[in-house]
């Protein structure tokens, strides 16, 4: 390399490292089949290739997150499910794994199929030969109803719910239902579990209507530890029935046709359509956030999602984002070193054995510029040698996860 580089014939030299593909598949059925197109998407079945969240690659870094309580505040959930079962949480006390506010008792069974559907996305149990990947391959899904068999509900009862799921640990709530009206019960509680660092996601509703012109609550609600969710299909379009709005929706994740777990009998699964099933696909990526970064700030996670979007023309100017869920570059931040007493600069990168990196540079910390992209060895590393520091002022450097 040094006589490369001394020849002044080439630019740079570096090692020919060797790289492999970077994925790791589980061998849940449906998601083999690519039925779960949300979290592999080849272009089966009419998909845009990559129109995903980039799941296999997140699932290189994190895929369990179990101990992170994510709370469903819905329709409940069939407990006895073969893809949820083992991942529900326990309330220590008494066995069960929630609460059911228009009983007053801790049996949240589900008699609509709303919250059951929502549980598979964010935490089915993965690689164990059934049904379908959750996002979250280990989490602890807690059960709060409130809304009854025809998947209607009052906002005190969700009130109760939210504040059963605060006081017995969880750190998510999803919020995948509302209304067009204001409600400070809401607003308050989510408020107040803000202190004990409780994130919630929400739907952005089904109205196909602009949100920043017609609310849509809880979504609508300008609070730091809540993210509205839009809906987008396989071809990365929004979906015709999703909400939108430049300010009070985040960002858009895959929510049409998202195939997931059931509630007539234990082995059953249905597909379903929604901002619901956005809201349940960010809700699964911020349980592998809070896994990775158990004491971090709720409105950081969120800027963390929000920054690792994938930006897409069709949600320029329709979310806060202007992209869809991205959870591998969420998850997968490499490290960057400066390697002393070398000169010209050398950087070392580090992240995930084959993942790919981008190294950009500054010189005021604003306007960024890439300077290369390259996969990380078999130890996760990758060199790089700044030639052009020698002609530049002194200048920061960031590493991202690359395209």
């Amino acid at each position: 390399m040094a006589r490369y580089q001394a020849s002044g014939l080439v630019l740079f030299a570096e090692p020919d490292y060797a790289v492999s593909a970077a994925s790791t598949l589980p061998n849940d059925p449906r998601f083999q089949d690519g039925t779960q197109w949300w979290l592999n998407n080849y272009g089966q079945n009419g998909g845009l290739p990559d129109a995903d969240i980039d799941a296999p690659e997140a699932w290189d870094i994190v895929r369990n997150a179990s101990n992170v309580i994510v709370a469903i505040v819905d329709s409940g959930i069939r407990h006895t499910h073969e893809d949820l079962a083992a991942n529900l949480w326990t309330n220590p006390l008494d066995g069960t794994h929630g609460f059911n506010a228009l009983t007053g008792n801790h049996d949240p069974w589900d008699d609509n199929g709303h919250g059951s559907h929502l549980a598979g996305i964010i935490g089915a149990v993965t690689d164990n030969a059934k049904g379908v990947a959750g996002l979250a391959w280990r989490v602890r899904l807690m059960a709060c109803k409130f809304l009854d068999a025809a998947g209607n509900g009052f906002n005190s009862d969700a009130m109760a719910s939210i504040e059963f799921a605060r006081t017995n640990g969880a750190h998510i709530i999803n919020l995948s239902w509302g209304g067009s009206e204001f409600s400070a019960i809401v607003s308050n509680v989510i408020w107040s579990a803000r202190a004990d660092g409780i994130l919630f996601t929400a739907a952005a509703g089904n109205n196909a209507q602009n949100t920043d012109v017609l609310p849509f609550y809880p979504a609508s609600l300008a609070l730091d530890n809540l993210v509205a969710v839009g809906a987008s299909t396989r071809t990365d379009a929004s979906w015709s029935f999703s909400n939108y709005g430049a300010t009070n929706v985040a960002l858009f994740a895959p929510g049409a046709a998202i195939y997931s777990t059931g509630f007539t009998n234990d082995f059953h699964y249905a597909s379903r359509n929604g901002t619901s099933m956005a809201a349940a696909v960010v809700a699964g990526a911020l349980a592998l956030l809070r896994e990775q970064h158990p004491q971090a700030p709720a409105p950081q996670l969120i800027e963390r999602l929000l920054t690792s979007v994938d930006a897409l023309p069709a949600f320029a100017g329709r979310c806060r984002s202007g992209g869809r869920l991205n959870v591998r570059k969420a998850v997968d931040r490499p490290a960057i070193a400066v390697i002393p007493e070398v000169w010209p600069v050398q950087l070392r990168i580090t992240g995930v054995p084959g993942h790919r990196y981008l190294l950009t540079a500054s010189t005021n910390l604003n306007a960024w510029t890439a300077l290369r992209t390259n996969f990380a060895d078999f130890n996760g590393d990758w060199v790089y040698e700044d030639h052009t520091s020698t002609n530049t002022p002194l200048r920061f450097y960031q590493a991202l996860p690359g395209p």
